[in-house]
């Protein structure tokens, strides 16, 4: 790092951490001051973080999320503090701490904020403006220069009296950078306007390359972002959320107002994310992890981990398919109960609280009817389930237990939204990647990435049958509002998902040459609103955002069956074989080579019940 004033530091010090000097990573007098005032004041009125603590969590977020209020994780914070307090001396602990935090707008460190905010090196920051930037720590939003100039001129003058009042500035130094205004380059906005993408690039590249590589500068990158698709992502999103805060009965403080402010990096109001990828390559073509990176700089799409709901059966029926289980398969939508290993029994619900008698496997998809989606998971074995969900590229734990199959497990949204490309592309899975070059300070690369080696992951016969069943979906099931707007032609398939209370909704759509998700809900999973649901709620967001992005790029030709399929006209009702008709009561189906029904066949599973495919438990 380059030689930096005395007083940058210090202005940190005497604001954020005044006994640092004195402390082994933990103050223990401030954090009986801290005790002491959040019982008499509140929790939340005075904070005990040393500086080393506040380097923990910046350093290690997986370990120590400093957005969890806990004993726990302060125990952990603490432990890891003193750890890193004995390897390292206090100027090496300073240094790290001043290239590693936050300053808004996605910029991190001090060299970075000193360019963003006043448009020179850190090095020739003048006393007035490090205090300013040492205001900023406890809250970039709160105290953002240039949208509340009088609250961060306040704040940083505060900071100049500790600096005074430590003796790192005598008074008359001390008023003198008081009475200097707020001397800021002009705004620039975002580097960008993806800043969720820009910080996750910034992440690889301090994996890669080490923080003082990448706040000192010299490095050039490039994206796979592209711009109109991430204007249309930002839109969409932007859009749908405050449609939502509009319906009547909404009750959750909504986006911009006072009782919406986020505390700790978490927002008291309603969230979203959408991701769109190309699915041939896996790049990543739009990205937008939040509502507010000013409010909230936490990636829901890439670091959060959410329940998927009924987009999660993409990987039960992907499973029964691979065994052989034709669309045409019979379920049984009763009541069903099974033991839980607490004594208990779990008795999984349908979301319209109704029941359906026998069910195809295709009408159970594109109703999204649960309990058929159980006992087809139970059937084709949770193991082989969760297998395909890995083979997709879920890398989360994912538990093979009944309630997995109807969206219980936990997942990372890129990776969820992700696995749906290896559908549009007829099998192949492309891990989702955003960084294709980085060049160094001489204009040479100094990293390439290469070129994509998609993956195999489902045969091409059975990833049209899922295809095709999830275009039903989109035609005349849960997600016929993603139509919306869609150019004549373009062949549209995709999956809703919505979790117990409606907390979690989802849309995950897939065109032959585009796949996006659409997740809302809250940091804090609660009910959205009652009846939301993935159809109503996220599969009009994707809607415009699809409209949008083949507004300026040709509409792909359909999706062609591949060898080894046969078509033929089956009754949608159940899946028997039906005249040359083209009535709705009957659909072509596609079957592999070999398992297409023959009359008599359909004749003895109706006659037999539990044998051939109608499955009971």
């Amino acid at each position: 790092m380059v030689e930096l004033p005395a007083y940058v530091g210090q202005a940190f010090v005497a604001t954020e951490d005044r006994r640092f000097y004195q402390h082994d990573g933990v103050d223990v007098i401030g954090l009986v001051g801290a005790i002491r005032d959040n019982l008499l004041r509140g929790f939340g009125s005075r904070g005990a973080s040393t500086i080393t603590e506040q380097l923990i969590g910046a350093m290690y977020p997986a370990e120590v999320d400093r957005r969890e209020m806990t004993l726990g994780r302060k125990m952990r914070e603490a432990t890891m503090a003193r750890a890193l307090e004995r390897g390292h001396t206090k100027a090496e602990i300073l240094e790290a701490y001043l290239n590693y935090i936050p300053f808004g707008h996605g910029w991190f460190g001090v060299e970075a904020a000193a360019r963003h905010y006043f448009a020179k090196d850190a090095a020739a920051l003048t006393v007035a403006e490090a205090a300013l930037l040492a205001a900023l720590p406890k809250s970039p939003v709160q105290y953002d220069p240039r949208a509340h100039p009088d609250r961060a001129l306040t704040r940083r003058n505060l900071v100049l009296q500790r600096m005074e009042e430590e003796r790192y500035l005598s008074p008359e130094a001390a008023r003198a950078a008081m009475r200097e205004p707020l001397r800021l380059a002009p705004d620039a906005g975002f580097s960008t306007r993806a800043p969720y993408a820009v910080e996750w690039v910034r992440r690889w590249l301090v994996q890669r390359y080490g923080i003082a590589a990448v706040n000192n500068g010299g490095l050039s990158v490039q994206t796979t972002i592209d711009p109109d698709a991430q204007n249309a992502a930002n839109a969409a999103l932007a859009g749908g959320l405050a449609r939502v805060e509009a319906l009547p009965g909404y009750q959750w403080p909504r986006y911009g107002t006072r009782a919406a402010r986020a505390t700790a990096g978490e927002a008291p109001y309603l969230q979203g994310l959408l991701v769109a990828l190309d699915p041939a390559s896996g790049d990543v073509l739009a990205l937008v992890g939040g509502r507010d990176f000013r409010d909230s700089e936490f990636d829901r799409a890439v670091q959060g981990r959410r329940q998927a709901g009924s987009a999660f059966k993409l990987f039960v029926y992907a499973a029964a398919l691979v065994q052989g289980m034709p669309p045409t398969t019979l379920l049984d939508d009763s009541p069903l109960s099974l033991p839980k290993g607490d004594g208990t029994m779990w008795a999984p619900e349908n979301s319209d609280r109704a029941w359906h008698g026998t069910v195809t496997m295709r009408t159970a998809l594109l109703r999204s009817i649960n309990v058929p989606a159980v006992r087809l998971a139970l059937r084709a074995g949770m193991d082989s389930v969760v297998a395909t969900a890995h083979r997709f590229g879920l890398t989360t734990d994912v538990p093979p237990f009944a309630p997995t199959a109807i969206g219980a497990a936990d997942v990372r949204p890129i990776e969820l939204i992700g696995a749906y490309g290896a559908l549009a592309t007829l099998g192949r899975y492309a891990p989702a990647r955003i960084v294709t070059v980085v060049q160094g300070s001489a204009g040479l690369p100094v990293y390439e990435a290469p070129a994509p080696q998609p993956v195999q992951v489902l045969d091409s016969g059975t990833a049209f049958q899922m295809v095709d069943m999830l275009r039903d979906a989109v035609a005349r099931g849960t997600g016929t509002a993603a139509r919306q707007g869609a150019p004549a032609g373009l062949a549209v398939a995709g999956k809703t998902g919505t979790t117990n209370d409606n907390a979690d909704v989802w849309f995950v759509g897939l065109t032959p040459d585009l796949v996006a998700g659409v997740w809302m809900g809250f940091d804090r999973p609660r009910t959205i609103t009652p009846g939301a649901f993935g159809g109503t709620l996220a599969a009009p967001i994707w809607a415009a955002f699809a409209a949008a992005v083949y507004a300026h790029r040709p509409v792909p030709a359909p999706w062609a069956p591949p060898t080894g399929l046969v078509a033929m006209r089956v009754r949608r009702a159940d899946g028997a074989p039906a005249a040359s008709d083209t009535t709705d009561a009957s659909l072509p189906e596609w079957f592999r080579v070999g398992t297409e029904p023959t009359p008599q066949a359909a004749a003895d599973r109706l006659l037999h019940g539990a044998t051939g495919w109608l499955l009971r438990w």
